[in-house]
């Protein structure tokens, strides 16, 4: 080439670069990053990345900045990239001539002259620096940066979109995809390998399968043979380099917790990353555990399961698992179990007893009825279709009776139980008067994480307070107090009672509650461990029942796997916020029978919790000392010295005395009295008997009386002293009949408001209003 035309093409060059700078320094300042996506990661609490996405342009490009980048790893950027970098205007000079020489005067292999922020100028407008219009506008544009920004700033944008490798941009995504490492974290054969590979991303991808990946070896040894030049001392570095150097790819990057990290992204879609509460070896623990179960029972209909785990100090949710398989479509994976309303059985009886506890209804060992009973054209039955007959508050919950816990919840009052779950923040309630009792057998739906808030409020002393899913995240709300300290301790003391056939850590407490849904449906399992609430749920998302779906039988063997697998990868002491001496209780006696303050001739005595000033102060007069003639077993009428004697009778209710004798127990019937005595003197001990209590028709529910047909009759039933004979029963004062207390009064309904009565054979007397509506 001759010297003039040489001369030509570096005027030309001149001119144009003159012009292009022109108009660079006239233009607005531009964004560096401004106008880039990026990839959004969620961590565990420990910083393990869960999740990476795709940023909106379809690449794995991961914002670092500069202080979170190994000073080690942008060091070996330089030496292989730009050691002029900080000294230099944004070109430099030598080696653009040198370039220049090389291509434009002596021929031969073209070699390369661009500073890092040239490479930043180009990558980020798109240039095509192969021709000379396309390297001076890069020259341009890399000197409009120079001036608006500073050198780390620069370095930063830089690090943050060079090129990687297939659809892999910038160093922090590279790190973690190639090395599952922090780009702070790197070490020094991982930074000098990540260094080289942006001059040739094609061929020198370190992914193992890569044909060309000796390009990469050779490449990463020269420049740690020049970083040696400079560091003598640093030899030990040659053992690490003889090493293999693990490697993964974008097969291989993480996808843990799926529905947690879902449910994060679209609840934080403002943020970049997000550090989810979750521990990532727990998650998985659980996970292993909850795959396995299933996989060994998909033989007897099992084929779908969910869990969370919730620390009850912090309420931060450790594990959360929406499914038994994400990608599996035949159990609809990707639906996330942990926020889908389902049916929970039994799994709320707990909050029935502590809300009866607070309302002054029961102590632990209150006697209840398991007898039938109908509230309107709703007749309740237990699971095992059996009735106990008398049953105390602390096996009626350990049982999961239906009556003895639909009864109660018949007499709570503000709150009752749906006016509970409604403060509580269970969503999607229907209107009370659709639910009517049967609220208390699963008749409204729950989510996986509405339950574990609730069982955390009874380790939390009653107070109620959000789940929390991110890290940094503050309770939307304060915490609200729904519960007595005291009934929630009382109420998980109740809970300890719980058979616990499957788990090897019995000397570990653990307060739990199972649940049935009806038709099968789903199995739960809900309870306090250590510091921690688990919630277990077993079912199909599409609602198919299954006899094996219940809470005992596929619930309670995966809780308590849970439960052990926990326990046993770390210290989980037992922790209650409160414990009984800082809280308003006493432990006292009672009749063991009855629940009776009284332990006068009781045979039994049991000692029990007892909150004072709210807990029942009351005598069931079961126990009664008779005096009987020893002459003829008749009940005497005065006492003779050495012909007659006091012996203790068990006299039950009616109601509970028949559900007694059909389980097969027949107490020693009352001897009748002596023929000499008065009835004056029979009436004296009238007085020592239970009072009538209507258990049919209830005044909380509405009976209607149909016009074009005939209403079904509404039962009048009592339970009576079991002393008493007859029951006399009124309607509005006009007297309707007779009948014995264990058979009922059958009444035809029609509209309006009318005051039911009922008067015993001993002058003891019950009321309750009846509303019958006209229905068309």
């Amino acid at each position: 080439m001759t010297p003039m035309r040489i001369f030509r093409r570096l005027l030309v060059a001149f001119l144009l670069l003159t012009g292009i700078m022109l108009v660079v320094f006239l233009a607005r300042k531009p964004p560096l990053l401004g106008n880039v996506s990026f990839s959004r990661t969620v961590f565990d609490r420990h910083g393990q990345l869960l999740r990476m996405t795709l940023s909106k342009d379809e690449k794995y490009r991961l914002f670092t900045p500069l202080k979170d980048i190994s000073p080690q790893f942008s060091e070996m950027v330089l030496l292989h990239e730009d050691r002029y970098f900080y000294t230099h205007i944004g070109f430099n000079p030598v080696s653009l001539l040198r370039a220049f020489g090389r291509t434009y005067i002596v021929g031969g292999r073209k070699i390369g002259a661009s500073t890092i922020t040239m490479q930043l100028a180009r990558i980020k407008y798109g240039i095509n620096s192969r021709h000379l219009a396309g390297k001076l506008w890069q020259i341009a544009r890399a000197l409009q940066l120079e001036v608006h920004y500073s050198k780390d700033e620069i370095l930063e944008a830089y690090l943050n979109l060079a090129s990687y490798g297939h659809n892999i941009e910038g160093a922090g995504a590279a790190g973690f995809i190639y090395f599952h490492t922090r780009p702070r974290d790197l070490t020094l054969p991982q930074a000098v390998t990540l260094a080289v590979i942006p001059q040739s991303p094609t061929r020198r991808s370190p992914e193992s399968h890569h044909p060309d990946k000796p390009a990469l070896l050779y490449a990463r040894n020269r420049l740690f043979g020049r970083w040696l030049e400079g560091h003598p001392d640093a030899g030990i570095q040659k053992v690490f380099f003889s090493l293999p150097l693990a490697t993964y790819g974008v097969k291989d990057l993480p996808f843990e917790s799926p529905h947690l990290t879902n449910n994060l992204l679209a609840r934080y879609k403002d943020r970049q990353q997000i550090t989810a509460t979750i521990d990532l070896e727990t998650q998985r623990l659980l996970t292993r555990i909850l795959a396995q179960y299933i996989g060994d029972r998909r033989d007897r209909g099992l084929q779908n399961a969910g869990a969370v785990l919730v620390d009850t100090q912090t309420m931060q949710v450790r594990a959360s698992i929406g499914s038994a398989g994400f990608w599996n479509k035949a159990i609809q994976g990707q639906v996330d179990g942990t926020r889908a309303k389902r049916s929970p059985g039994s799994a709320l009886k707990p909050f029935i007893y502590a809300l009866a506890l607070d309302q002054g209804l029961i102590h632990p060992l209150s006697i209840l009825g398991d007898t039938p009973v109908s509230f309107g054209s709703y007749t309740p039955d237990n699971f095992d279709r059996d009735f106990r007959g008398p049953v105390s508050a602390r096996n009626a919950l350990r049982l999961s009776r239906n009556i003895p816990a639909i009864k109660l919840a018949a007499q709570l009052h503000n709150p009752d139980l749906y006016d509970f779950l409604k403060t509580a923040g269970v969503t999607k309630l229907r209107k009370k008067d659709s639910y009517g009792l049967s609220l208390v057998l699963g008749g409204a739906e729950v989510s996986m994480r509405e339950l574990a808030e609730l069982y955390a409020m009874l380790a939390n002393g009653g107070a109620l307070r959000p789940l929390v899913l991110q890290l940094t995240e503050r309770a939307e709300s304060p915490a609200k107090t729904l519960l007595s300290p005291e009934a929630s301790f009382v109420t998980l003391d109740m809970l300890s009672d719980a058979p616990r056939r499957y788990t090897i850590s019995q000397d570990r407490i653990v307060y739990w509650k199972t649940g049935t849904s009806n038709g099968f449906r789903d199995a739960w399992a809900a309870g306090v461990f250590g510091h921690y609430v688990l919630v277990v749920w077993v079912g199909n998302f599409n609602g198919s029942g299954n006899p094996a779906m219940t809470g005992v039988l596929s619930a309670a063997p995966l809780f308590f796997a849970m439960v052990d697998a926990v326990n046993g990868r770390e210290s989980n002491r037992e922790r209650i916020a409160y414990k009984a001496r800082h809280l308003h209780l006493r432990k006292i006696d009672v009749c063991a029978t009855t629940g009776d303050l009284s332990v006068e001739s009781c045979p039994a005595i049991g000692s029990t919790w007892f909150i004072p000033g709210v807990s029942p102060i009351r005598n069931h007069y079961i126990y009664r000392r008779i005096l009987v003639d020893l002459r003829t077993g008749k009940r005497a009428c005065h006492y003779e010295e050495g012909l007659t004697a006091y012996r203790i009778f068990e006299v039950w209710p009616s109601d509970l005395q028949q559900a007694l004798q059909k389980a097969g127990i027949r107490n020693v019937p009352l001897p009748p009295w002596e023929e000499s005595c008065t009835n004056d003197q029979t009436m004296q001990t009238a007085g020592d008997g239970q009072h009538p209590v209507i258990t049919s028709p209830q005044p909380d529910v509405e009976y209607h009386a149909h016009i074009r047909e005939t209403a079904e009759a509404v039962p009048f039933n009592a339970s009576a002293d079991g002393e008493v004979r007859v029951l006399h029963w009124f309607l509005n004062n006009q007297y309707l009949g007779t009948t014995r207390p264990d058979e009922p009064l059958l009444w035809h309904p029609q509209p309006g408001r009318f005051r039911v009565r009922v008067v015993d054979d001993r002058g003891h007397s019950d009321s309750t209003q009846l509303r019958v509506l006209l229905a068309q």
